[in-house]
Order: structure tokens, then sequence, then C-alpha cells
């Protein structure tokens, strides 16, 4: 029997395109290519930089369209990655439009049917009892992920909820709240939270901190507030205190190597996940690495050092529209690059620049 993989995701596969309008509404005439879209699929592409693809899964659905392009693409990421199945419905692959109108204002929408992913139809294949379960959601449709994840004989995987967007309001919060007692991570990001809570704007730490203190309650192992440029902040379950991880990106760096943000947060999850496994064999020996030696609790340690996975893992999502390319180093070692860039040396330019 095969070993169970590290890392599956319930998000859908999706090609994104893209509307580019200006401040006034109107087209402004450039196109730009489809991409591979979807926080399920950036998610797991966040934990490939660190894990094989034999570790990680997720469905694809694909229709008589599927381009050979994004084949092409997909296959490069592992093709122990993908569980591929054929629309049976008679409509094409699952697209999206993704309408930039200026600098700030994007709107989402949906081209074609979806075809929701359910934890039961992993049963009987090889993303059966992942480790870890990644889902981008709202509370309620949450709450019926985990009733169907709890009737599936011997399987308890660590929970890694993301709120949609659209549910992060302060009448979800009772919703939300319902639901804590079965997630391990919950991860919205610092805009979601606020809402939520009801907290104005601008974002400070200040105010990211409190709002981890109030969302954490009710949540099993812990909560990560993704801050943008500013960082994220890692609030452990019995934690006095949580501890602030840098982007990877410096301010002065931002202006050429910040290309677009989609799937960043969503990366960041999947690094968070690939930075937990990884640690978790000798948790003091990646302590020492990156020199904690803050008087914090060891579990906060633990879920720190994985957010410097993470916020690497989120750098590559930044630097293009759509994924990063994944290929072979010249070293003797053929180790991967991304982007043509190392992870272990953003990694450790991360720890040095924490460090100093």
């Amino acid at each position: 029997m095969a070993a169970s993989k590290t890392l599956c995701t319930l998000g859908m596969f999706i090609i994104d395109q893209f509307e580019l309008r200006d401040e006034s509404g109107e087209l402004t005439g450039r196109t730009q290519p489809e991409a591979i879209g979807g926080g399920g699929t950036y998610c797991l592409i966040g934990a490939r930089i660190w894990l094989p693809p034999t570790d990680l899964g997720m469905i694809v659905d694909r229709g008589d369209d599927f381009p050979s392009v994004i084949q092409g693409q997909l296959s490069s990421y592992g093709e122990e990655m993908w569980l591929y199945r054929s629309r049976t419905d008679g409509n094409p692959t699952l697209r999206a439009v993704n309408i930039y109108r200026g600098e700030n204002n994007r709107g989402f929408a949906y081209l074609t049917t979806k075809i929701r992913i359910e934890p039961d139809q992993f049963i009987g294949t090889p993303l059966a009892r992942s480790k870890y379960l990644h889902f981008v959601c709202s509370p309620v449709r949450a709450q019926k992920i985990m009733s169907q994840v709890e009737q599936v004989y011997g399987w308890q995987p660590v929970t890694v909820y993301e709120p949609i967007p659209s549910s992060c309001t302060p009448q979800e919060l009772p919703a939300l709240r319902a639901i804590l007692h079965k997630i391990d991570i919950l991860s919205p990001n610092a805009d979601e939270a606020f809402t939520l809570l009801s907290i104005p704007k601008p974002v400070t730490k200040e105010k990211v901190e409190a709002a981890a203190s109030a969302l954490i309650v009710g949540v099993r192992k812990a909560l990560i507030i993704r801050s943008g440029a500013m960082g994220s902040y890692t609030l452990a379950v019995g934690a006095q205190r949580g501890y602030w991880v840098p982007a990877f990106w410096t301010e002065k760096e931002a202006a050429s190597k910040i290309v677009d943000v989609t799937g960043a947060g969503n990366m960041f999850l999947g690094g968070l996940v690939a930075g937990l496994e990884k640690t978790s064999g000798d948790v003091v020996q990646g302590l020492t690495y990156f020199g904690l030696e803050a008087p914090q609790t060891l579990t906060l340690k633990t879920w720190t050092v994985a957010s410097f996975f993470a916020s690497v893992s989120a750098s590559y999502a930044l630097e293009q529209v759509g994924l990063p390319s994944v290929g072979k180093s010249r070293a003797e070692d053929n180790s991967e690059l991304w982007n043509g860039d190392s992870p272990v040396s953003r990694l450790e330019t991360l720890r040095s620049r924490v460090a100093a």
C-alpha cells in the first residue's frame, strides 16, 4: 500500500484569464496570456518548492479544451501531484476572469461551471488520507468538509483553512467560530481578519497582534495572519505572544521584484506545511539555525521556523503572473531552482537578515 501524501488540497484547478481596464473602467487594449490559477494549486506549488511531487496531490478536472501548454507546465512540477479526471458534464475546463481596474481594484468571476471537490472523492485514490488537508471556503462549507472527513475511518488530517474573502464579514464571524475547534491552522490575511473583527484600517503590527489574539480562541494549533509587505504574524495555541517573520522581498526590492500578488498567500501556506514537515525531525537544530533565542515556548518556535519556509515560498509567487517555473541546477547535487534561484539560498538570506 502506497504511503499517504503529506499535503492534499480541496481547491479547484482553474485556468485564469485576465481583463485589464483603466481607472474609468475602459479596456486598456493590453492582453495577457492564460495562466494556471486556483488557491489550491498555488498552495501545492508553495509546498512543492521544498517537497517532492510524490508528497503532494490535488484533483484536476480537464475538459476537451485543456491547453497543451498548461498540461506541459503541470507535468514540469511532477506528474505524481495531479489526479486527472475528464469532465463528463459537457462543460469545458474551469476558467475564471481576473478583472484589473487601475492599480488597486480587482474583480473575479467564474466563466464556466464549477465541479466542487469533496473529501470523499479522495477515497480509493493516491490522495486518500493525506497528513495535511488544505481548503479555501466559507465557514459553512468548512463545516460540511469536516463532517465528511470525520466519516473517513482513520483519517485525522492537520487542517489548513483559509476563509474565503467574501465570507470574511462580521456577520460570518459566529459561523467561523463554530468550526474553529476542528481547525488546526487558521490563516486569513490582515484585511480579512480586520473585516471579520470590524477593526479599522490602517493595518499596523499592533492591530494584527490584537486580531490574532481574538481569532485564535478555539483553534487547535496555530493562527497565522499574512500581512503583505509587513510579513506574517504567527501565534501558537498556548503561547503568551506571537512572532513576526518578515516578507522575503524588502521595501527596496519590491518595485523591481513584485509583479503580481496573486497566489502569494496560498503559496505561503504550502511553504508553511513543508516547513513543518522538514523541521519536525529535529526542531532544536532548526531553531539554532534560525537564531531563535527569545524566551518563547518550543511550540511557538516550531511554527515560527516553518513561517520562514512559507515566506520564501510566497516570494516566488510575486515575481510573475501565474506560477513560478522549476528547473535543475548545474551544481553537482542537481538541486532544483525556482525562477532560476535556489530556495535554500533564499532561506539563508532571510535567516541572516533576521539574525542581523
